[in-house]
C-alpha cells in the first residue's frame, strides 16, 4: 500500500564533526513504497487523482530501459485499478531485456518500444496530439512525470516537514522534484540541487517549469534566486558511477543505515557531504530529501558487473 506517513524524518546524529553544529536531516520518501517510492509517487499522485476524477481508463508516460518512473507508474496504477501503457526508448529492447522491464510487465504495464529518433518527438504537440487519438482516454504523463501535478505534488515534501530548515539538497532529474520543493519553501530558505546530467541546463528548466505553471516571470526570478545549481558532482554524466561513489555509498549505509542510489542520491548526498566541509553551513539545520529509485541500483550493477551493497 502507498503510505506517504511512512516518509519520516530522520536527524543523522555523530555523522558530522559536532564542533560545526550542523543537524543533519534526511526526509525518508524512500520508505513510501517498495516501488512507487520517493518522489515518485510525489510526481503521480495528483496525476493519478487527475485520471481518476476524469474517468480515464489509464495512464500513458514515457521512460528509458531502467526506468524508476515506469515501474513505479504499473505499480501505481495497477494499485489504483488503473492500465498504465509505456514508451520505452529503444527500439531494440524487449519486455524481457531486463528486471526494470520485466518488473513493468509484471505489474501490468503494456510496453511499447520506439527509436530514440521517434523519442526526442514526446513532448511535441504534433505528437501528443497522436498519442491522443492513437490512445483515447489516457492521461498522458511527461517523462519523469515531469508537468505542474508532478511539481505540485512535490510541494508536500516540504510542507510535511515541521523543523526550520535553512538549507535543502536534492538530486536534479527533470527538475520537477526540485521545483516543487522551491515552491514550497520560506524566503529564508535556500535549496541546493544536484544535476544527475552532465551539462544540464538547471536554471533554464527549472525557469520553464516553474513558467508553465503560470507564475509571473518577476515571482520566477525571485524564487531561483533561492537556487544554487552543484553541477560538479555528476561523476561523468548520468549513469556513469566510479569506485569512489561506490565506496562512499558504502561508507553512508554502514554509518547511517539507509541505501542510496548511483545514479541520483548517492551523487546528491556526495556533493552535500563535500559541500558541508565549507564553514557557512556551520550552526544550521540542513536536510536532504532521499528521493529513492533504489530499484535502479540493479539496473547499474548489471550494466557495471558490480555489487554495491
Amino acid at each position: 500500500m502507498i503510505d506517504i506517513n511512512k516518509s519520516r524524518l530522520d536527524k543523522l546524529d555523530g555523522f558530522l564533526s559536532p564542533d560545526r553544529n550542523i543537524s543533519l536531516f534526511v526526509k525518508r520518501d524512500d520508505l513510501i513504497h517498495e516501488e512507487v517510492s520517493g518522489n515518485k509517487w510525489r510526481k503521480l499522485k495528483y496525476n493519478i487523482e487527475l485520471c481518476q476524477s476524469r474517468k480515464n481508463k489509464g495512464v500513458l508516460t514515457f521512460g528509458g530501459a531502467y526506468s524508476n518512473h515506469l515501474v513505479a507508474t504499473a505499480a501505481a496504477c495497477k494499485e489504483m485499478g488503473l492500465e498504465s501503457i509505456g514508451f520505452v526508448r529503444g527500439d531494440e529492447l524487449k519486455e524481457n531485456s531486463n528486471d526494470t522491464l520485466k518488473r513493468c510487465v509484471e505489474f501490468g504495464m503494456k510496453l511499447i518500444f520506439i527509436s530514440r529518433e521517434e523519442y526526442r518527438l514526446k513532448n511535441e504537440k504534433a505528437y501528443q496530439e497522436g498519442l491522443s487519438l492513437d490512445y483515447p482516454n489516457f492521461h498522458i504523463v511527461p517523462e519523469g512525470g515531469a508537468n505542474y501535478y508532478g511539481m505540485i505534488g512535490c510541494q508536500e515534501i516540504i510542507t510535511e516537514i515541521k523543523e526550520d530548515i535553512d538549507h535543502v539538497f536534492v538530486s536534479q532529474g527533470t527538475a520537477t522534484t526540485s521545483c516543487g520543493i522551491l515552491l514550497a519553501l520560506e524566503p529564508h530558505q535556500q535549496l541546493h540541487v544536484v544535476p544527475a546530467l552532465k551539462g544540464y541546463e538547471s536554471e533554464a528548466e527549472m525557469r520553464a517549469l516553474i513558467g508553465k505553471s503560470g507564475i509571473e516571470p518577476a515571482w520566477t526570478e525571485e524564487l531561483l534566486s533561492q537556487v544554487e545549481v552543484l553541477n560538479q558532482y555528476h561523476f561523468g554524466g548520468y549513469g556513469k558511477c566510479t569506485e569512489e561513489l561506490f565506496a562512499f555509498m558504502r561508507m553512508v549505509y554502514n554509518q547511517v543505515g539507509f541505501k542510496l542510489d548511483p545514479v541520483y542520491t548517492g551523487k546528491a548526498f556526495f556533493g552535500m557531504f563535500k559541500e558541508l566541509e565549507n564553514r557557512s553551513y556551520d550552526n544550521s539545520n540542513v536536510l536532504f530529501v532521499h528521493t529513492g529509485g533504489i530499484q535502479g541500483i540493479h539496473g547499474v550493477e548489471q550494466r557495471m558487473k558490480t555489487l554495491i551493497y
